[in-house]
């Protein structure tokens, strides 16, 4: 079966560089290499002391030629990361060594690994759980340091912890609802309606208070989708460099400079934000102009937050007020641009746009930039970013959380309507089921499989 295969995959990043690290894991990994390793000293591998380092060569197995210096490091399971004997081959970064070593490990009988599948053996051998196993992504895939430390909570099992102390309090309420239906002759303390309706509550509130950090989660996982928009020559390539603080986007007089988006990534407080410049949005003849106000429009769509610029140099015009029309359903904060320049702008029409958040910038002086960094923390995060709180950053483990409180109201509703105890039970089972899911103990295996395909080879 493939699960028990000696398996094999680069485990560094495949370019020029110091070291590189070919990963080898499997009942066999120690016989494998050991079949192409040619130490300082004449001998065998095999009765290598786990955590240690050999240093030797790598051979050609059907040649005997040298193929690179390298160290060999054994790890013996099950303390090693996927639980299993683990051999890892280091030797000289660059493309070419990399690939020699890792062709001949697989002439001595390994296979190459699938995507993620050394951490899938890891959660396969009980070593960690499907939780702390997507946070191995969630670390190597962070855009900052707050959305890396989120990551390794949950690689430590915090949201772990707090499923399985939630799944435990559902059992034992199952558990005495079955003892006490199956066996009330027996002197059982009584489990009544309203002493399980007390307990499912505060499981209730406990689940909610995971899913308020939903959002924000998401949000430091992913990014938060920033559009810029507005009509052409309003400050908004002008806008991105500043927030950048880089020449990033090409700035003219002209209008209609920006032909496409443009995408790029800034830190604010530890949360990743995608700011996206778009192309100014305005009828056009201009064949390539005008693909660049379509694609501005599809990342309006896309967007959790539009930043619409306003120019304070000059009165409103119909080209504006389309604008306004077509994010008014969106979260938004409106810039008042160019306040260094003479101001011609009628604040009166500010009435007709729906947003509580209006700042007066100067994307060429920087002035209101800091005021807007504090509206999109107000916007998304109540005014600040925390670190080390428990959050939920996976949308699996959301949906997973919703389904169990629509079982937990279930069992409330059947519990109030009928008082049977037995009935709620099953909806109780439900999200004991539900909550599973997120440490992988009832996740079906196709979930499984799909998770870890997402992951990239090697780890």
């Amino acid at each position: 079966m493939r699960e028990f295969d000696t398996i094999a995959a680069i485990a560094t990043v495949l370019g020029e560089g110091g070291i590189s690290i070919i990963r080898v894991s499997g009942s066999e990994s120690l016989r494998i290499v050991d079949k192409i390793f040619k130490g300082k000293k004449e001998g065998s591998i095999l009765n290598m002391k786990p955590y240690t380092m050999k240093y030797g060569h790598i051979i050609e197995m059907d040649s005997g030629e040298i193929l690179d210096e390298v160290l060999i490091s054994f790890m013996k399971g099950p303390r090693s990361f996927t639980a299993e004997d683990t051999v890892e081959i280091n030797c000289h970064g660059g493309v070419t060594p990399t690939k020699r070593i890792l062709e001949e490990v697989i002439k001595a009988g390994a296979r190459i690994a699938e995507p993620g599948e050394f951490t899938k053996r890891a959660f396969l051998n009980g070593r960690i759980d499907l939780s702390q196993a997507e946070a191995v992504i969630d670390i190597i895939r962070a855009k900052t340091e707050l959305s890396m430390k989120s990551a390794v909570l949950q690689s430590g099992g915090r949201i772990s912890k707090e499923i399985d102390y939630l799944r435990n309090r559902l059992l034992e309420t199952i558990a005495h609802i079955e003892a006490t239906v199956d066996y009330p002759e027996d002197d059982l303390e009584e489990v009544t309606a309203s002493g399980v309706k007390k307990e499912l509550d505060e499981i209730n509130k406990n689940i909610n208070r995971l899913l308020t950090t939903a959002e924000e989660g998401k949000i430091l996982r992913e990014g938060l989708n920033v559009i810029i928009v507005g009509k052409p020559n309003v400050g908004k390539s002008s806008l991105l460099n500043a927030l950048l603080m880089e020449k990033r986007a090409i700035v003219t007089d002209i209008p209609g400079t920006t032909r496409d988006v443009i995408e790029e990534y800034i830190n604010l407080d530890g949360v990743p934000i995608k700011v996206v410049d778009t192309a100014g949005i305005r009828d056009t003849d201009d064949v390539v102009e005008k693909i660049g106000v379509e694609k501005s429009k599809e990342k309006i769509d896309e967007g959790d937050l539009i930043i619409l610029m306003l120019d304070l140099s000059r009165e409103l015009d119909q080209e504006d007020y389309e604008i306004i029309n077509y994010i008014k359903d969106k979260k938004s904060i409106v810039l008042l641009n160019k306040v260094d320049l003479e101001n011609r702008f009628n604040k009166n029409v500010l009435e007709d746009i729906d947003s509580k958040y209006i700042i007066e910038t100067s994307a060429k002086t920087g002035e209101g930039l800091e005021k807007l960094k504090e509206c999109i923390k107000d916007l998304f995060f109540g005014g600040e970013v925390k670190a080390g709180d428990l959050i939920i950053t996976n949308t699996r483990h959301k949906e997973a959380l919703i389904r169990a409180r629509e079982s937990l109201n279930s069992a409330l509703d059947v519990l109030e309507v009928t008082l049977a105890i037995d009935l709620a039970s099953i909806d109780i089972r439900n999200a004991w089921i539900r909550l599973g899911e997120i440490t992988g103990d009832t996740v079906e295996e196709d979930i499984i499989d799909k998770i870890f395909s997402e992951f990239c080879l090697g780890k």
